[in-house]
This record gives structure tokens, sequence and C-alpha cells, in this order.
């Protein structure tokens, strides 16, 4: 009775029950043979047909769809917008514009910029070297530790390195030879801006004014404590210890 009760009245002899195959599904070899088909069939179109070069694979027409980028034979076009490897902008002279100090070695997430600065001489003769006073020594890059986030390009003040190489890391043998140093880096056209501190003056001399408030040096112990004018009549002039400022 409980058999009949919850039988599906629309339900014919001929369905098959949930559960059960045809005995060419359980056989697969029909759906062994379709694969093998489609397989073959995507084989020959491939190997008789000429592929599209179209750099978008997306929109490739023709008889052969193989999407497949044959490198080295066939490159991928990069976006305007790709960080390729670094370089070091020269100036009109060909020194680089770099003046040494440290902005982008500070803000690198990866640590793989290392600085060594130093001071041009006082005879330079060159108007650049006199203003400018500092640069790199050295400037060394290591392609391998660098994350290409850009940051190093943005803290630039001086637009002194670029990532617009459109180029990839070429491989090496060694690791050394991924730390790249500044006659490999300095590369490019010299690029030179109206606000250049070479266009603004001849040089870099200590201006005519003195400082009104010299630094405090230490061992000067105690100093008088300068409070804003009040209109209190008890203003404190007790001196006040030194703040000593020493560099670890």
């Amino acid at each position: 009775m409980a058999d009949h009760a919850h039988a599906d009245p629309h339900a014919t002899e001929t369905e098959p029950r949930l559960g059960e195959r045809t005995l060419g599904e359980r056989l697969f070899i029909p759906e062994i043979l379709h694969g093998l088909a489609v397989s073959t069939r995507h084989f020959f179109r491939n190997l008789f047909g000429e592929p599209d070069r179209n750099p978008q694979v997306v929109d490739r027409q023709g008889l052969s769809l193989n999407a497949t980028v044959e490198y080295p034979f066939e490159k991928p076009v990069y976006p305007p917008g790709y960080r390729g490897l670094h370089r070091l902008v020269p100036r009109d002279d060909g020194k680089p514009r770099c003046v040494a100090c440290y902005m982008c070695a500070t803000i690198c997430p990866a640590q793989c910029i290392y600085i060594e600065a130093g001071e041009y001489e006082a005879t330079d003769p060159a108007t650049q070297s006199r203003v400018i006073e500092k640069y790199p020594t050295q400037f060394v890059i290591d392609e391998l530790r660098c994350v290409v986030c850009g940051l190093c390009v943005e803290a630039c003040p001086k637009d002194a390195i670029r990532m617009d190489t459109y180029q990839h890391t070429p491989p090496e043998y060694d690791r050394k030879d991924f730390s790249w140093d500044i006659p490999r880096l300095l590369q490019g056209p010299p690029v030179s801006h109206p606000s250049d501190p070479w266009f603004k003056r001849d040089s870099s001399v200590q201006p005519p004014h003195v400082h009104k408030e010299a630094h405090t040096r230490i061992g000067e112990a105690l100093v008088k404590l300068k409070l804003p004018p009040t209109n209190r009549t008890e203003v404190t002039d007790q001196p006040v210890p030194v703040t000593k400022f020493l560099k670890a």
C-alpha cells in the first residue's frame, strides 16, 4: 500500500530509473570516439591551417585557431603602461641626472637599489656639477629582487630613473649578472627640464645673509627658553636642557 501511495502517476515503464545507464554509456566507447574525433579535427586544422598573427590572440580568425604565442618568433605587444627594465636618464653632458639623494633606495620595498654618493670637485668646470654637488659613485639595481612596482620612478625628484625600456630582464647564467651598475643602466637620450637648477643660477655659492639663530652645539650646556609674548606679568626665564641630536 505504501509503495503505491508514493508512486509517480506520470512515470512510464519505458523511462530509465535514476542511476541506470544504457549499454552504450556503460561501455564508454561512443564517448571515447567522439572525444578522439574532436581532438583529431583540431589537430589537423592547426597543422595545415595558416595561423593568424593578430597580436590580440582572442581576436584571431582563420582556419587555425591556435592562440599560442610562438615565442621568440612571435612576441606580444606590451600595453602603454607596461613597466620595463630600469634605466638612468643622462644629462646633456652624459652624466646621470641622479643627485644621490637616496629617495629611490629608501622607498624601494624590495631593497634592491644600492647607492654610494660622492661630491664633485670645486674645480669641476661643469655648471651642473657645481650646482648639484653630489653624484652617485655607485648605483646598482638587483633586477632579480625588483618587484616592478615603479615607486623608485615616482619618488625621484630629478627624473633620473625611468622604467620605459619595454624590455624583460634577460636571462643570465650567474646571479651577480643581474646586478646592473651605472654603465649598464645609463642609456637613452639626454633629458633637460626648465626647472633644472643649472638653468636658474650659475653656481651654488653660500648666500650673503647669515643665520639669525645659530644651531646649538653639543656641550653648550643650557640656553634660555624663549617664550612668545603674553599678557601675563610673570614670565618664566629658567634655563632648559638643550636637546642633543646624535647620529647613530
